[in-house]
């Protein structure tokens, strides 16, 4: 009887982790283990590009890459992790209960935004997930359906960290696309911060600030909204801004399937994992992506909720699990090198390196570098045995 790696989870971890896994397999000639991910698509949804628009686009399709490497891909929403007994319990698309076995698992099941217990949050869109990055968009393109008004045409975003900033610097062009290339539009960004870009450091923060004022993104600062309403929000310091879009972008946390392994999370539900991405006290139980807690280096670096991070996560966790059945040495998971790359709209993008971001592309240079990361370098390799489980290599440095 086989042995099984069971991955769940369909992201840029579990991808990877499947591609690592059966690559390392491949090498020991080893045909008695199985891959098997577990996730409710077999499509790698490109959830950094859920900003922009044509969202629905934003997928690519993993069924013809698994049956090239020989990646069993089972459809379900896992539901219940029993570490014990090795058993996953999943919800089949049909609704009805299930379980898969394991000899090895890894958790790659990602992250959601969190929605606060806010009067009126359910009238907020955000871009997280596919199916609310779509709503959003349904409900831009609705927006000439409306008498003009300044609700109308005022976006308002909630959260000036990465995510924030993407979204309110393609909200003009958006608005412009539905309204009418002269439409007067506001898009208006409401941070806690104290400064423009706080989330994101001194280096990029002149272009966030020049690219704000150029595209006429404003900002509340040392601000948050108190509540959400149909017509717009009202900020914790009274004001009241009409918009009739909101969206949220504030705070991120693991999947709650961690919080049924017995082990220490942080404060965002991330499980603490060592060197190989193994799950201390959990024999067998490996983390990646969204839900692992991975020291990049050794200067007190973690690795951060990106696909950036979740890319490399995967390809170290998919090799280090396999590892572990074949009794080889693992690699432990390394990740030094950190850039960033922030969309600024139709201003451009800026790009930079270190974790204290100093800037090393800007504007036009730096958009074409983001547009490169997000139509080429953080997609699935194509469905090909031999160049798929090359481009698994742990080894291989990731930058986008």
């Amino acid at each position: 009887m086989k042995q099984r790696i069971l991955i769940v989870g369909a992201g840029f971890g579990g991808m990877w982790s499947a591609l690592s896994a059966t690559r390392l397999l491949d090498q020991h000639g080893r045909d008695d283990v199985e891959v098997v991910v577990l996730a409710p698509q077999a499509e790698l949804r490109v959830r950094p590009r859920f900003y922009e628009p044509d969202v629905h686009k934003m997928v690519a399709p993993l069924g013809e890459l698994f049956d090239a490497v020989g990646v069993t891909f089972v459809q379900g929403f896992a539901e219940r992790i029993d570490t014990e007994g090795k058993r996953v319990g999943y919800r089949t698309t049909a609704g009805q209960f299930a379980e898969l076995g394991y000899d090895r698992l890894v958790l790659a099941t990602g992250s959601q935004v969190v929605r606060p217990a806010l009067a009126g949050v359910e009238h907020a869109f955000d871009v997280d997930q596919l199916e609310e990055a779509v709503r959003l968009e349904r409900h831009i393109q609705s927006l000439a359906k409306l008498p003009a008004s300044v609700s109308r045409n005022t976006v308002v975003v909630a959260g000036g960290g990465f995510t924030g900033i993407e979204t309110a610097a393609e909200m003009p062009a958006r608005l412009r696309a539905a309204l009418g290339e002269d439409a007067e539009v506001r898009v208006i960004v409401v941070d806690r911060g104290s400064e423009i870009g706080a989330a994101l450091g001194d280096g990029p923060r002149g272009a966030i600030i020049e690219a704000s004022e150029q595209l006429g993104v404003e900002w509340r600062l040392n601000s948050a909204v108190a509540s959400v309403d149909a017509g717009g929000v009202t900020l914790a310091s009274g004001e009241r801004i009409e918009a009739a879009t909101v969206v949220w972008t504030v705070g991120v946390r693991a999947s709650s399937l961690t919080e049924q392994v017995a082990a220490e999370r942080d404060g965002q539900g991330r499980l603490h994992v060592d060197a190989n991405l193994q799950v201390p006290g959990q024999e067998g139980l490996f983390a990646t992506g969204d839900v692992a807690r991975a020291a990049c280096d050794d200067q007190g670096n973690y690795a951060l909720m990106s696909c950036q991070h979740a890319i490399a996560l995967g390809r170290s966790a998919g090799n280090n699990v396999a590892a572990s059945l074949l009794g080889v040495a693992p690699i432990p998971y390394s990740q030094p090198k950190y850039v960033t790359c922030l969309d600024l709209g139709a201003w451009g993008a800026v790009f930079t390196e270190g974790w204290d971001r100093q800037i090393k592309f800007e504007k036009a240079e730096g958009k074409s570098i983001k547009q490169q990361i997000n139509s080429v370098w953080i997609y699935p390799p194509a469905a090909e045995r031999a160049a798929a489980l090359a481009a698994a290599d742990p080894l291989i440095p990731v930058v986008a």
